[in-house]
């Protein structure tokens, strides 16, 4: 593969500080003190053309006038040196740059002016900036400072990146107290070219990074940040704070939806979806990424609590319940077990108070229980430092459990002198420990939810899971005509027709254009009915035009109907009134009202919304949100996030909600968003359901039109599984076979198909005879992001039960135009066509994709292989190892 464009930031062998000065307040002489005093492993060069020496070295008066290669630049310089420090730099080679100088963008105008400049400098010359107005960049692994801060990070394992340079400061004062130690630490500032996507993509591949922190203000890319964020997640943990957690967006709202969602919610469900655990403050990143980094991994939410002092398993339920952390009860068959070991006044319920006079030994048999407990899925012991107990020889019998432990245990040794040495001692052992209860359960609820996140993670859907109720050329049809009449709201009438090209039930509708039709409409519906003003310039936000009718004679349909034409053209004289729609009353005893909402966030894109519903939405205010596209787990967990979610049960009388209608009509708003980019926002309030079916009674759609879209889904931040590139083939024996984009839940498939191939299959694929795939190759097969990388299997039916039979993928290389490829066709169904067919389909999908170039690494001894790449086009050239031949096409020839 090649070398990652970021790798002389993070590995460089030679540096130069521009603005390097003998001042002592100044930001160039506090950057090349700290390469000094870091003691960093390679070349650190001056260039101030004011001095001819800088804290004694050589100082030169430009890049240029070096006469070695340079790596990295750190430029400290004024923002309107900079375009001729750039120029410099890529005449001498240099392809990499901090720029610490503020004074640009965020400036005004004349600060946005030199930001193009030195962006087209950037462009002209490939080089790759970190900044401007940031703090700089540490890599304590190779003893590298090229900051301006007070402290140097102890080398470690997690890597820092944040967005602000004073609370990068903050979390490394933070960090050196506490001895945390970090792999890198970069102050990404303006992200004027480099931005939190191009530093994931190299830590998520960095020997050096377990775990990775981030700090957000804000995102600009949101597919790349949230692709770039889902591939680190799949493989580290990773830690988000966000600041400006409160601040609502200056977007006016024309819906109940907008008005109900402010965008750190929105930044939330993203979050979510991409795995990652966020935390509100910096002693809660570090408390996460103690607990993340010490490899604990939970399948639930249930911790059993283990305590010598009542008061302290109090204080810790208590915050549990606050987190909706479970505290499973205890069976009969546990607390049996409990009984035998434990003395008689135990507290016989979770938490498990074991007395103040708890020995190790009845510590290790509270621990060896829990272990048993089905019901418990993590375990926090707690030690009050009362006369009869043993702090350290209790800690020593905790770390011993830890060894051998299935389940996760957390440490709460409470107080302070007695608890000192035994919190060094599980440090040291790497066992999680916390001072007090509340930060313990804290820490096991990062364990919770890191692993949902992670469920949601893998959650790959389809743009259209029910595609056989969809009518997406009538929708289409609809929105276009509102469009070319310069409208962006649509009527009720052609609201509820998109809700039902999309299968979703819709209250009954009719349109009268006299008190005759109105008359006739209300005899077909039965009563009650409900009459509306059918007009383009009335919606459902006004009360005009809208009269509920419980009558049974002509005579008073025909008078309400002529009231309301009255009264509309009394209050809105200019109105457009296009006749009355009369629809069907929806009730039943067992109906609840909810809603269902779109709105599109400025960095996001489309969400969805779904919650109570009626006239209290907006004081109410019970919703959650989720980012397209879902599928029915995801469906099922937007429900759960609600307060209402608890009336679909069986409620005062009333009879279960009908789930699935429910889940079904998310899935179509699902699919609607995914197919139709025009939709800005939707309500759909009242969503009425019952027992038996749900019913659309309003529907409010907001669109516009949008630019032809050449990548399809790109108006959505996360993207969907791409359904539509399975393919049908005959292989050259006659055999069916289907070409189809991998899914996470092809997993056990794969390892499959892995293991049943030949040595020799294996090792002209992979340059080695593998054994099996380990969990985090199986992740990084079968978890893909499609937007940045494509597998495709060869799926063989037979029987009713899938075989996969072949595998073709490419990921891009670090220049995002090109990509490197591999292919392997199990041993039994090769030389019948099946790898050139395969070669054949990652190639189109490649130059649709807008890739200039396919790669790959061949055995020279792979004559298969080489003959299909010829067969392709591909140019095969030399390597510096005789056995390995590199096969090359340009996608643009095809």
């Amino acid at each position: 593969m090649l070398t990652h464009y970021l790798e002389k930031f993070f590995n460089p062998t030679a540096v130069a500080v521009i603005g390097a000065s003998e001042r002592e307040d100044s930001v160039g002489w506090k950057v090349f003190k700290n390469l000094l005093r870091s003691h960093f492993r390679g070349e650190i060069f001056a260039v101030n053309p004011k001095h001819k020496s800088v804290q004694g070295k050589v100082c030169f008066p430009s890049v240029k006038a070096i006469n070695k290669s340079i790596d990295l630049c750190v430029i400290t310089t004024p923002a309107a040196t900079i375009p001729q420090i750039l120029s410099d730099c890529g005449e001498k080679g240099i392809k990499a740059a901090i720029v610490i100088s503020a004074g640009f963008g965020e400036t005004g105008p004349k600060g946005k002016e030199i930001e193009k400049r030195v962006l087209a400098l950037c462009h002209q010359y490939q080089i790759k900036i970190m900044g401007p107005n940031c703090l700089g960049f540490m890599r304590p692994a190779i003893h590298l400072n090229a900051t301006f801060d007070n402290n140097f990070a102890y080398a470690g394992s997690l890597a820092l990146v944040s967005q602000s340079g004073a609370i990068c400061a903050a979390i490394l004062d933070w960090a050196v107290d506490q001895q945390i130690g970090f792999s890198t630490v970069a102050s990404i500032g303006n992200c004027l070219d480099l931005d939190f996507s191009d530093i994931l993509d190299y830590l998520t591949l960095d020997p050096e990074t377990q775990s990775i922190l981030l700090y957000v203000e804000g995102i600009q890319h949101s597919r790349r940040f949230i692709s770039s964020l889902r591939a680190a997640a799949r493989l580290k943990p990773v830690i988000v704070i966000k600041g400006a957690r409160n601040q609502q967006g200056a977007r006016a709202a024309l819906s109940h939806t907008g008005a109900l969602i402010g965008n750190d919610e929105v930044f939330e469900a993203a979050l979510r979806r991409a795995g990652v655990l966020r935390v509100a403050s910096i002693e809660e990143f570090f408390s996460a990424a103690e607990v993340l980094s010490s490899n604990y991994r939970v399948p639930g939410n249930r911790l059993s609590i283990i305590t010598n002092g009542g008061g302290a398993g109090v204080m810790a339920a208590d915050r549990a319940s606050e987190l909706n952390i479970s505290l499973p009860v205890l069976s009969d068959k546990i607390i049996a077990k409990y009984n035998k070991k434990l003395p008689p006044n135990w507290s016989h319920q979770n938490p498990i108070d074991i007395l103040g006079d708890a020995t190790p030994e009845r510590y290790h048999s509270a621990i060896d229980i829990c272990r048993q407990d089905e019901d418990s899925d993590g375990i926090l012991t707690i030690l009050v430092p009362v006369a009869m107990s043993q702090p350290l020889k209790v800690a020593e019998q905790i770390i011993q459990e830890a060894k051998k432990n299935n389940k996760p245990i957390l440490t709460c040794w409470m107080g302070e002198r007695q608890a000192k040495t035994s919190r060094k001692l599980f440090s040291k052992h790497q066992v999680p420990n916390f001072d007090t209860p509340e930060k313990a359960v804290e820490a096991f609820s990062y364990l919770a939810n890191y692993q949902h996140n992670q469920n949601l993670l893998v959650q790959i859907p389809s743009p259209y899971p029910i595609k056989e109720k969809t009518d997406i050329k009538t929708a289409r049809t609809i929105i276009e005509g509102a469009l070319k009449e310069n409208r962006k709201l649509l009527t009720m009438m052609e609201s509820k027709n998109l809700l039902k090209a999309f299968g979703i039930p819709v209250n009954k509708v009719i349109a009268a254009a006299n008190a005759e039709e109105a008359v006739q409409a209300a005899e077909y519906l039965g009563f009650p009915v409900v009459m509306k003003i059918n007009s383009p310039d009335i919606t459902h936000k006004q009360d005009v035009g809208g009269v509920q009718l419980n009558i049974l004679t002509a005579d008073a349909v025909r008078l309400s109907f002529q009231t309301m034409i009255n009264s509309v053209k009394k209050a809105q004289p200019q109105a457009q009134i296009l006749g009355v729609t009369i629809e069907r009353l929806f009730k039943t005893k067992n109906d609840r009202e909810l809603m269902v909402g779109v709105l599109t966030d400025k960095v996001f894109g489309p969400v969805i919304s779904f919650g109570m519903g009626g006239n209290l939405v907006e004081v109410i205010k019970d919703n959650s949100i989720e980012l397209p596209p879902l599928n029915p787990y995801l469906a099922t967990q937007l429900i759960e996030r609600t307060r209402i979610a608890k009336t679909l049960s069986p409620f005062r009388g009333m009879l279960a909600a009908s789930f699935d209608a429910l889940i079904e009509v998310l899935l179509q708003v699902s699919t609607m968003i995914c197919e139709l980019p025009y939709i800005k926002e939707m309500d759909i309030n009242p969503l009425i359901i019952n027992d038996k079916e749900t019913m659309a009674i309003d529907a409010r759609i907001v669109i516009d039109s949008v630019t032809e879209l050449s990548v399809p889904y790109s108006h959505l931040a996360i993207h969907p599984y791409p359904a539509h590139l399975a393919q049908t083939y005959t292989l050259s024996d006659g055999t069916p076979i289907t070409i189809r984009p991998i899914k996470p839940e092809d997993a056990e498939m794969q390892q499959n198909f892995f293991k049943d191939l030949s040595s020799h299959s294996k090792y002209l694929r992979f340059f080695s005879t593998l054994g099996t795939l380990t969990p985090n190759t199986l992740i990084r097969i079968t978890q893909i992001d499609y937007d940045r990388e494509m597998a495709l299997i060869a799926v063989h039916t037979k029987n009713n039960k899938d075989e996969n039979i072949g595998l073709a993928n490419y990921f891009l290389n670090p220049d995002s135009t090109s990509c490197e490829f591999g292919i392997i066709v199990a041993d039994a169904w090769q030389s019948k066509g099946l790898g050139y067919q395969l070669l054949s389909s990652l190639m189109h999908l490649a130059k649709n994709k807008g890739l200039k170039q396919m790669m790959g690494y061949v055995l020279t001894k792979n004559k298969l292989m080489l003959e299909m790449a010829q067969q392709h086009g591909f140019k095969i050239a030399s390597t510096e190892d005789p056995n390995i031949k590199m096969i090359v096409k340009r996608l643009n020839l095809l």
